[in-house]
């Protein structure tokens, strides 16, 4: 990340911390008091990507993660799932049989 985004990010922050609208000027002139000099489209272009974005909501959900993962089915065939689960274990083990083979002999030994 670079001086003039990082700087751009946490002026916004400081704006909206402030209940304060986030303008490109508003950014500018928190970067001025701060003795700090970006590229003049900068602060123009956090504006326009922060256009569309409700930015409290956007803070408060930070940790959230991005989506949420498909509802498992409601009551539907309790069978099948039990069937595609067991099939599924038994791919995993086999795979990790096959790896346990290929590491025992290897041809040569840790203190050869």
């Amino acid at each position: 990340m670079s001086l003039g985004e990082l700087s751009c990010v946490y002026s916004t922050l400081i704006l909206q911390d402030d209940n304060v609208d986030v303008t490109a000027d508003k950014i500018k002139t928190l970067l001025k008091a701060a003795n700090i000099t970006v590229e003049s489209y900068w602060p123009t272009l956090f504006v326009k990507a922060l256009e569309d974005v409700n930015l409290s909501q956007l803070i408060a959900n930070v940790g959230s993660g991005v989506g949420s993962a498909a509802p498992g089915p409601a009551g539907g065939a309790p069978a099948a799932d039990k069937e595609a689960q067991a099939a599924k274990e038994e791919v995993k083990e086999e795979k990790k049989e096959e790896s346990e083979e290929s590491d025992d002999d290897m041809g040569f030994g840790l203190f050869d």
